[in-house]
């Protein structure tokens, strides 16, 4: 029996790593650990034949975005109804990211050539590909314009576009917008002199070249007053909220590993006022963070930063009651700012995310920007035949690939279904969400959970701990169920 194609992958991550486990300890492993069963349950259908399709709906479907919600949604239609029409709409691009893996590669632990794939190996059987970019929408016409030049029509229409990296946003790094970061104005300023982001490919690199520097420079440091290393959280909704904070455990691990953590201090500034949504995760990051000797600043939102000078300046906001309101019978609450202006020898940026201008704007978007959708459906509110999906659909706390895990298929599930005429739509998202908080070299607390904002885990654990099993799902096995498993539509 040919070997399967996700178990083969695993083994190869794992041959990159031999110092951490062999190929046989890995065997051994996947057949004991309560990992095994999702890992197993994803190979097993990963390289099996396509099944036979078992709907007749017919019609045009056009998917906008050919990132990782796109594909795999282009994938199962295709898996679940062979006659209905595919066209995925995406710009030019020879390569992208396996963008969870961005966090390994600013820890040191992969390269950046291991998150790359090329999008086209990926394009689905009978699947189309567009390769430009929609500049408009029309859903009252059923069509979408191209490059400003070409309609394309449709029966559905599914929009996974995913989101833009606002840089911008952050007065000192104003320049282009794009859904990667990777332009040259954010070069210019984000990668060197101590001013780091893990969110686009190039970035990661970088923040990896960051964290050596400053080991460095600590082991160097002779002064009594702690280096500086600063961490910021957006006043936006984020893709993989965790990863603000796994990059400062990560960088701590570094400092830990290099006996030099005592001479630098470590400080979270968050725009909220929680470091995590849900309490039992929140609970546990406390205690973590105490451990370690985290600092961390609630309603402190990144709002300017001279990265020449190494200045980081945050709003510090408040609420103080202000006038009496007669009429309401209570007083107006005001908003308050103090801005701090800190001087960092090492700052993680997280930028403000959002929708792109063209969705945003469109008949599409909404005041937020994000596609309203019917959060248990993945409906548009207002245009029955429009679906979305991932980073850029309005959904509470689920800008994750886990998340798009779940989404796409009760997505294809409601879609087909309304194709076959039917009047209800069956398959509900209950919001499903899962972190991977990765916690230090060798350490993750798998996070997970839903719109209860209650921990769902997936095994018989404790979801608060910090686990090694953990880490190997995240180093091994994550990426070959993504690539084989979700991009086949599958998993």
């Amino acid at each position: 029996m040919k070997k399967n194609k996700i178990l083969e992958e695993i083994l190869n991550e794992v041959d990159k790593h031999p110092e951490i486990m062999s190929r046989r300890e890995a065997l051994k492993y996947l057949t004991m650990s309560p990992l095994a069963a999702s890992v197993l349950a994803s190979a097993t259908v990963g390289t099996t034949a396509a099944s036979a399709a078992s709907s007749n709906a017919k019609g045009k479907v056009v998917i906008v975005g050919g990132g990782l919600a796109g594909m795999s949604t282009a994938a199962l239609i295709r898996n679940t109804a062979s006659n209905i029409e595919v066209t995925v709409i995406e710009p030019d691009q020879y390569s992208v990211s396996y963008q969870p893996g961005q966090t390994l590669v600013a820890a040191g632990v992969w390269k950046k050539e291991d998150i790359i794939y090329k999008r086209d190996d990926f394009l689905p059987s009978g699947v189309k590909l567009i390769k430009g970019s929609v500049t408009a929408f029309d859903p009252a016409n059923n069509k979408v314009t191209v490059d400003g030049k070409e309609d394309v029509s449709y029966d559905q229409l599914i929009v996974a576009t995913g989101l833009v990296l606002n840089y911008g946003g952050i007065k000192g790094l104003e320049g282009v917008i794009t859904s990667s970061g990777e332009n040259s104005v954010v070069r210019q300023k984000i990668g060197k002199n101590g001013t780091h982001s893990i969110y686009f490919r190039d970035g990661s690199e970088d923040t990896w070249k960051g964290i050596q520097e400053l080991v460095a420079k600590a082991k160097a440091h002779t002064g009594t007053e702690k280096l500086q290393a600063l961490f910021s959280m957006p006043a936006t909704a984020i893709k993989c909220g965790g990863a603000p904070m796994k990059i400062m455990y990560l960088t701590h691990a570094h400092l830990e590993k290099a006996g030099v953590a005592n001479k630098v201090e470590l400080t979270f500034n968050t725009n909220g006022g929680a470091l995590f949504g849900i309490p039992e995760y929140n609970a546990a990051i406390v205690k973590q963070f105490e451990k370690r000797g985290f600092k961390w600043n609630f309603s402190h939102n990144l709002v300017e930063i001279d990265t020449e000078a190494k200045i980081a300046t945050f709003d510090k906001f408040w609420k103080e009651k202000g006038e009496f309101d007669e009429a309401l019978d209570e007083y107006v609450m005001v908003t308050k700012h103090d801005y701090k202006a800190i001087k960092y020898d090492f700052i993680h940026v997280t930028p403000p995310m959002k929708a792109s201008d063209e969705v945003a704007k469109s008949p599409l978007g909404s005041e937020q920007g994000w596609v309203p959708v019917e959060k248990e459906t993945l409906q548009h509110v207002k245009f029955k035949n429009v679906w979305s999906l991932g980073d850029v659909a309005a959904l509470p706390m689920t800008k994750t690939g886990g998340s798009a895990r779940k989404e796409y298929r009760v997505l294809v599930e409601n879609m087909v279904a309304s194709m076959e005429g039917k009047t209800t739509l069956p398959a509900k998202f209950g919001g499903y969400t899962v972190c991977p908080l990765i916690t230090g070299l060798g350490t993750v607390m798998l996070a997970e959970f839903d719109w209860s904002k209650k921990p769902t885990p997936s095994f018989p654990l404790d979801p608060t701990q910090e686990r090694w099993i953990w880490w190997l799902l995240k180093v091994y096995a994550l990426k070959p169920m993504t690539m084989y498993g979700m991009l086949a539509g599958r998993a």
